[in-house]
């Protein structure tokens, strides 16, 4: 009997129809520096040296986590690709670089080509609101290694910024003022506390309807999390931005350090934060205090920019003039602790 690699449990077929149906998808996010198309061996980007004194490329990697076990309940598989970019994406911006190109690699136990082209749909949707360009990727059929029906995903952005403007925080002083942009919801972190509380504690179905979301459970745990490379862009180039965190997983408490100098504090006043319900059913649900919730999710606050307080008043404009809702989260102060939050 003679085997073959379809035997083994991985079709050759089913990966050049999933090129087929993504290869539009990923046109779409094609920008100038684009010099490949889809089926080479890599992604040819042009770098426009012309703009920038002395360019300094700035990568970031990421995942989105178990929130994959909902799109896994749901089957639905077209937005979690959105996360993933905007994992990366956001990370970047932090060091005030521009987005210029992402690659995504998929890892499953079985292709099946119209699953993967709705993530990838979601990669390139993602990659549209952070403005950059989808020029490559990976899809690794692995039998054997995971399950049929579910699939790992990682992506990789690439950007760029001025060695003169990079962004790290070393500036931040006494007196800056912190301000912070509203978060979409949970976003794609702490979904390991986030499935406990729903699945095993509380015992829900996925399609279980809230009142309080005005949703299912399953819908609103899947909302993409914010991509704010069109917000935040303005504001680097305009501006004076002195500090950028997002707010991932370890909540402010972890995040926020990251970008404070010894010997200063970031105290922050929640009260003024518009906390999504989703937050306050889970602190109910979970019976989660009130510093664990700080600790692991966003609560409402996706990304925080550190600014000189006479750039206050141009930066909330630009704000405004976005469309853009915002909170003023407190001001840096001298102080041992790199994080305080009061709820007053």
């Amino acid at each position: 009997m003679t085997l073959t690699y379809k035997d083994a449990g991985v079709d050759k077929e089913a990966g050049y129809k999933e090129v087929q149906l993504i290869k539009n998808l990923i046109k779409k996010t094609h920008t100038n520096g684009v010099m490949s198309d889809i089926g080479g061996f890599s992604g040819l980007f042009q770098l426009d040296t012309k703009s920038y004194k002395e360019p300094v490329l700035v990568s970031g990697t990421d995942g989105v986590g178990t929130k994959l076990k909902l799109a896994f309940m749901t089957d639905k598989h077209d937005t979690i690709g959105e996360d993933c970019v905007a994992m990366c994406v956001n990370d970047i911006l932090c060091q005030g670089a521009k987005p210029l190109f992402f690659l995504d690699y998929v890892a499953t136990g079985k292709l099946i080509p119209e699953k993967m082209a709705k993530v990838v749909e979601g990669v390139a949707n993602g990659c549209i609101k952070g403005e950059c360009a989808l020029i490559g990727g990976e899809t690794a059929e692995m039998p054997g290694f995971y399950d049929e029906d579910e699939y790992d995903l990682a992506g990789f952005c690439v950007g760029v910024v001025d060695k003169e403007k990079i962004i790290d925080g070393t500036r931040v002083e006494e007196g800056d003022v912190l301000i912070g942009l509203p978060s979409s919801g949970v976003h794609s972190n702490g979904y390991s506390l986030v499935r406990k509380i729903v699945f095993d504690k509380e015992n829900m179905e996925i399609d279980r309807f809230i009142p309080e979301l005005n949703a299912t459970i399953g819908e609103e745990l899947l909302k993409p999390t914010r991509i704010y490379t069109k917000t935040v862009m303005p504001l680097i180039e305009g501006f004076d931005i002195k500090g950028i965190v997002h707010i991932t997983g370890g909540g402010f408490y972890e995040n926020i350090p990251r970008i404070i100098p010894d010997g200063l504090t970031a105290v922050i006043n929640t009260k003024g934060i518009d906390t999504p319900e989703i937050f306050n059913l889970l602190a109910k649900w979970g019976n989660i205090n009130r510093e664990e919730m700080y600790s692991t999710f966003n609560m409402g606050i996706g990304m925080i920019l550190i600014v000189d307080k006479d750039e206050l008043d141009g930066i909330t404009k630009e704000l405004k003039e976005q469309g853009e809702d915002y909170v003023l989260l407190g001001n840096v102060e001298k102080g041992k602790e790199k994080v305080s939050l009061c709820h007053q």
